[in-house]
């Protein structure tokens, strides 16, 4: 039997993080090969996606980051079945490193995009495996989003303190001194906590799906049937639109001053710099 050194025992631990015995242990089975070593750690990572593909995935941590210049935004979420994982230094750090990676990869594409995306000849399909190996639980990328910036304007996002749910805006603007005021980067960090908090399901009720629009006309057609005949489709016209009010991001009240929708917000806060501003796109994660 080959005599394991321990300089190679480090070796391998500070290249897979895992724990001292199970590293002594892989390089035994390895004959002391640290590269055998290692491959032998990653498939044990896929062994356990496998064994535990049926478990759920309830905690995690969502995670954003916005370029340097302010024209690219990332938020995700990577996904464990405990909050003990959830927590621990590991994991945490395999969450962050999403952000190095949804920087570089392109936005098609979606989570399987990102997966397969390379950073420094590594792709994080192996990243996130090697921290499954050492965690033991199953884990998954619940969600991923990219905005690219193009003009004038600004990108925000928050996440909540609990690191479970978070939001991203894209806000056009009608130059760079509207996009980058003070006024409009204020309102933009506001309507992502907001967006958080009251759920959207579209921007404007043009995203809604009109299989969830008929949905809900059959509810309130069935509310309102022993109504005179010549009120229904009035009644039914009113509490559609409060369902858009509701759920429609630009014509909630806003959460902060709710004697105003998120669209007059966002337009007096460009007014007060001197021009016009829209949301065009908005992201929600949450685990769990």
């Amino acid at each position: 039997m080959t005599e394991i050194l321990a300089s190679a025992v480090m070796t391998l631990r500070k290249m897979s993080g895992q724990g001292m015995m199970d590293c002594k242990k892989a390089l035994s089975e390895a004959d002391g090969d640290v590269d055998l070593a290692m491959e032998a750690l990653r498939k044990k990572g896929v062994a356990t996606l496998e064994k535990r593909s049926d478990r759920e995935t309830s905690n995690g941590l969502v995670v954003s980051r916005t370029s340097d210049d302010g024209k690219v935004g990332v938020l995700a979420s990577l996904c464990c079945e405990t909050d003990f994982v959830a927590r621990s230094e590991g994991f945490v750090a395999t969450a962050h490193l999403l952000l190095d990676y949804g920087m570089a990869c392109e936005a098609q594409g979606g989570v399987e995009n990102l997966l397969a995306t390379e950073v420094d000849a590594r792709d994080y399909r192996e990243v996130f495996t090697e921290c499954v190996s050492k965690t033991g639980e199953k884990m998954e990328v619940g969600g991923f989003a990219k905005f690219g910036l193009v003009g004038s304007g600004c990108i925000s996002h928050y996440v909540h303190f609990n690191g479970k749910i978070g939001a991203m805006v894209l806000v056009e603007a009608s130059d760079d001194s509207v996009g980058g005021s003070e006024a409009l980067q204020a309102v933009a960090n506001d309507v992502a906590m907001h967006i958080t908090a009251t759920k959207p399901l579209a921007l404007d009720k043009g995203g809604i799906d009109g299989e969830t629009v008929e949905k809900e006309k059959a509810i309130y057609a069935e509310q309102v049937k022993n109504k005179p005949a010549n009120l229904i489709d009035k009644i039914i016209e009113g509490k559609l639109a409060k369902f858009y009010a509701e759920h429609c991001l630009l014509q909630q009240p806003f959460v902060k001053d709710d004697s105003k929708t998120i669209e007059q917000v966002v337009t007096d806060a460009a007014k007060q710099a001197g021009g016009t501003a829209k949301i065009s796109r908005f992201v929600r994660l949450e685990i769990g």
